[in-house]
């Protein structure tokens, strides 16, 4: 990208990104571009970060193991669906992903527990996310009898309006109420410690990231 092109497209993200001041959106993004490479700009062809990328950055960073939470997050990230992350959409996300309010972490972590996109969270997806995120522990019963009743004790937890599932406003309620149910069914946003080693790297010296 030439340089008149990414400042125009630096000013863009700093008036419009409220969670990060000048010099850290500057450093996230240099990072964005030692990580993508030195992608040669064809037409057509957009400059961004793909899956598999992104989810390596997710695993070696943030510890993230679980693959199925992992794409989620990639779909949060890359909200034009184009299968990859641009610059704009790596600021934004980290954004919410580091420092976002409860406000907006509880839409970015609802939406990535909503798999099929209805609104609800239901059972079938919570025994999905839960069957993935639990440790296997040899025993002789039957693991996902264990995972139902998981389930079946989150809703009585969470479902407010006791429809079986839950809306926005079962989970928003919920967390509100108990903070730690913001991640019920996996962990989608980066622990603290990670968080705050992420941030004091690239805020540091984002070309000393990949020795991290």
């Amino acid at each position: 990208m030439n340089r008149k092109k990414l400042q125009k497209v630096t000013d863009t993200l700093i008036k419009s990104c409220k969670h990060f001041n000048k010099y850290e959106v500057n450093c996230l993004i240099t990072l964005f571009y030692n990580l993508v490479g030195d992608v040669a700009e064809r037409p057509g062809v957009a400059i961004g970060l793909d899956r598999n990328a992104f989810r390596n950055i997710l695993h070696v960073t943030f510890g993230m193991t679980d693959d199925m939470i992992m794409d989620r997050v990639f779909r949060g990230f890359d909200k034009d669906n184009d299968g990859s992350v641009s610059v704009s959409e790596w600021i934004y996300g980290l954004s919410l992903f580091l420092r976002g309010s409860l406000e907006e972490k509880m839409k970015y972590c609802f939406e990535v527990f909503d798999l099929n996109g209805d609104g609800f969270i239901s059972k079938e997806e919570m025994f999905h996310m839960l069957k993935n995120s639990l440790l296997k522990q040899p025993s002789e019963e039957d693991p996902d009898e264990g995972i139902k009743d998981l389930v079946e004790i989150t809703l009585k937890k969470m479902d407010q309006d006791h429809d079986g599932k839950l809306s926005f406003a079962d989970y928003e309620k919920s967390v509100r109420e108990e903070t730690l149910l913001l991640e019920a069914f996996g962990p989608c946003l980066p622990d603290p410690k990670s968080q705050l080693e992420f941030e004091a790297q690239v805020f540091k010296d984002p070309h000393d990231f990949n020795d991290m």
